[in-house]
This record gives structure tokens, sequence and C-alpha cells, in this order.
């Protein structure tokens, strides 16, 4: 399927996946979660990519959240379009459940990251922020049920009071209080934000992904109760990191004082 919503670029070792619906401030429909989706099945797959960013099109917003006006118009859409934005949503892995996902995510975020936008970016494993951005759910504010891998990811990174907090009363944060909350993970000026975020992916891209891929799985392993964690992949994860052509890469580098040249094997 063409793209309609979302642009994809690959460039050393980075995807830039690119909410592309300004004129909708980048709210998500059927359609940008599908592609969405697509474009996290091209990440994990491909060797060739080792980190992804995600942002938002245009400068008014990240992602403004669900586009309401799009379920409005769902009544009256043909048999035909309600069934293809069915068949998209069935094929459409929750956003969610992207925190199982195995290699870096950065959010470049500006504007309005609220609602399902915050979701999408609560997916990443870093979040850079302009000093002009905001931060919000309001669910209860539409009388939105909110699901249990939404609050866990909200409660995974600001802990459950404060997840309570930002459910409970709706509020909108801007971006130096979503900062001191943990929400996003530094506040950057506009004009520098998209360099800084590039310079920070470069900077993960040229390290050895087997490496920053463990220090991830590890990461979510001890966020699960310790009964449950996969100890086995954890030990097999770092043995593998041992075990690699890279390890001996980074070793000789290191030994010859020059910058390791890592394959990802």
């Amino acid at each position: 399927m063409e793209l309609e919503a979302t642009t994809f670029e690959v460039k050393d070792k980075v995807a830039w996946i690119t909410l592309n619906r300004p004129e909708a401030m980048n709210s998500l429909n059927a359609i940008i979660r599908w592609e969405l989706s697509r474009h996290w099945d091209e990440v994990e797959r491909n060797d060739d990519i080792w980190i992804a960013v995600v942002t938002g099109a245009g400068d008014r917003a990240f992602c403004a959240g669900a586009d309401l006006k799009f379920r409005s118009q769902e009544s009256d859409a043909s048999p035909q379009q309600r069934a293809e934005w069915a068949r998209m949503g069935a094929e459409t892995r929750g956003l969610h459940e992207r925190w199982v996902f195995p290699k870096p995510v950065i959010a470049m975020i500006h504007g309005h990251c609220i609602g399902g936008g915050l979701a999408v970016a609560l997916c990443a494993d870093l979040r850079y922020a302009s000093p002009e951005a905001t931060f919000g759910i309001p669910a209860a504010r539409l009388g939105v049920g909110y699901d249990l891998a939404g609050i866990a990811a909200l409660e995974s990174v600001v802990g459950p009071a404060k997840a309570k907090e930002i459910l409970f009363t709706a509020s909108r944060y801007p971006a130096e209080e979503a900062l001191t909350m943990g929400l996003i993970d530094r506040v950057c000026p506009q004009a520098e934000l998209e360099s800084f975020v590039r310079h920070q992916a470069e900077r993960i891209a040229a390290n050895a992904p087997l490496t920053v891929r463990s220090v991830k799985l590890i990461s979510r392993e001890l966020r699960r109760p310790s009964a449950e964690r996969n100890l086995s992949a954890v030990h097999q994860a770092v043995a593998d990191c041992f075990a690699s052509d890279d390890f001996g890469e980074g070793v000789r580098a290191f030994l010859e004082k020059r910058s390791p040249v890592f394959k990802g094997r």
C-alpha cells in the first residue's frame, strides 16, 4: 500500500519515521496506525537498521492523539471503506506492545503530544522535546477507557501515583514539568532539537548493536516481577555479546586507539 500518512527514511543505520498529517496535527486514524505498524516491522526485520527515530511533521504537534473527526465519519462511510479500516485495525499490532521491541527508539517531540500521541512517545526508549511541547492524556474528559497496557506503559515511566494524577486530572503539562516527572528525558531548544537527536542517534548507531539490544532486553526484564524474569534470555544476550565478532573488534580498536567499526554480529 502506498504511504498516505507517514514517511519512512533510512540513513546511516537510522530509520526516521515521521507522522505526516500536519493539517490534522498528526492525529492517529486507522491509516496512520497501520502504516506505523508496517514501519516497526521493517525496523525490526531489517539488519541494516540499528535504531529508529519517530517524530511529527509540521511545527504544531508531535501527535495530538486519536483523530476524533475520523471516528465520527466512520458511521457515514461505505461498507467497503469500513471493512478496509477494520482490516487495517486487525493487522495493526498494539502500540503499547512495542515495549518489547528489541532495537532502541527515540521520540523527537515538539508541540502537542497528547493522548494516543503520548502513547506513541511512551513506546520509545528516549524522549527528547522542545520547550514548547505539551503533554497529557484527556481520556477522562472524553469518557474514554484507557487500557491496561497503556496505563502500564505510563506507570513504568512516571510511577503509579504520577500516572494516576495524569489520568485522573486530564491535565496538560509543559515540557519542563514533564521533564521533572520523568515523562521526557531532555528539553532542547527547538532550533537545536533535530541536530541533538540526530547526534544521539548517530552515537548509538556507532556502538555495538548486540550490546545496546542486550541492555534494552535486561532493562525490560528488570521491570518484571523477579519470578517472571526470563533469566535464560538475559544470560544468552550477554553471552552473545562476548561471542560476537564485534567484541573482538571493540577490543582491537581500543588497543589500536581507533574508533571501532561494528557489524552487528
